[in-house]
């Protein structure tokens, strides 16, 4: 993540004491936050009972399914975030005026900086520069990645061969590398763990491939969910994880339910 100017420092100060949390459960959220375009969060940190997500629009879970002051505290802080994240168009895609105001009396204006911004042309900057400034960034072994959520884009340089992917409707918390035979990619996003190699790619070393896969495949394109069937879908897995909190549903159980609802994504 790009770092923050003096004035988000501080903005990171003030909603941590604001929320009586640390400035690094607010930057989780942060992180995430960005990882999702804005409008969407999967963090993990003890603050916050450990894993949990966050949707616009409402939805929001925590570790602690039942503690109502916890999920008040992350619907809160994610929503103060998202509307700060909203006058950062370098970033993520502008917001609608309604999400704007869900921080309550909190609100940023386009004079709100909260990130330094990067010199264009600057070290370290391998990626294609009509992608713009990326969200997040990493490397492992021998691969590196950048992340573009406004523009829908995944940039991969591997040895020094950079290939650029469409990320259709994911938003990508992070890619990694799978230590198997084929070292193959992977990324987490809203619908778990999804190989990159499913992705279409755009540019780079891997065009060639992926059209003659296509033309050998030639099966039709899975449509992607739409957003009132993701947020369903959620509050089902929402739903059967009371079940397993009361043992009507056995860990087993919940698991392959989970995963059947996962699987229509």
């Amino acid at each position: 993540m790009q770092q923050l100017t003096t004035q988000g420092q501080q903005i990171i100060k003030d909603l941590a004491q604001r929320y009586g949390v640390s400035d690094d459960a607010v930057m989780t959220l942060l992180q995430a936050l960005i990882a999702g375009n804005g409008t969407m969060a999967q963090f993990s940190h003890p603050a916050f009972g450990g894993s949990g997500q966050w949707m616009q629009g409402g939805m929001t879970m925590v570790g602690d399914l039942f503690n109502h002051a916890l999920k008040a505290t992350v619907d809160g802080l994610c929503s103060e975030l998202s509307a700060l994240l909203a006058t950062q168009p370098v970033l993520v895609k502008p917001l609608s005026s309604q999400s704007q105001s869900q921080g309550g009396p909190y609100s940023y204006g386009p004079e709100v900086s909260l990130f330094v911004p990067s010199a264009a042309g600057a070290a370290g900057q391998w990626w294609p520069a009509e992608l713009g400034t990326p969200s997040a960034t990493g490397a492992q072994n021998n691969i590196r990645y950048a992340y573009f959520p406004a523009a829908r884009r995944l940039a991969i340089d591997i040895n020094g061969h950079i290939t650029v992917y469409d990320t259709l409707h994911h938003q990508i918390g992070g890619v990694s590398q799978q230590q198997s035979a084929d070292a193959s990619l992977t990324f987490t996003s809203q619908f778990g763990l999804v190989p990159v190699a499913n992705l279409p790619v755009i540019a780079g070393a891997g065009v060639a491939q992926a059209k003659t896969e296509t033309a050998e495949k030639q099966e039709p394109a899975k449509p992607a969910a739409s957003q009132e069937v993701v947020e369903d879908i959620i509050t089902k897995i929402e739903r059967l994880a009371k079940l397993r909190q009361t043992n009507i549903l056995s860990e087993e159980e919940f698991a392959a339910k989970k995963a059947e609802l996962l699987s229509r994504l």
